[in-house]
């Protein structure tokens, strides 16, 4: 996997995730749309901590830096 996500957007994917995530199961999941924010903070949290987004790779974007 190739790492394309910067120092910034990895901090924001982190937050978010986890802001969603929160949310998410703030009353227990009683509501059932909000298990989509749930599913879309885990999916955050994972690409922020694997620096690896597979969107990314398909778009053809990286706000990693690269080292020439």
């Amino acid at each position: 996997m190739p790492l394309n996500v910067g120092t910034v957007d990895r901090y924001l994917r982190v937050v978010l995730g986890l802001v969603l995530l929160a949310y998410a199961f703030q009353d227990g999941l009683a509501i059932q749309g909000w298990r989509w924010a749930g599913l879309i903070g885990v999916v955050l949290l994972a690409t922020g901590f694997l620096r690896s987004c597979p969107l990314y790779s398909i778009l053809g974007i990286s706000s990693a830096r690269t080292n020439k």
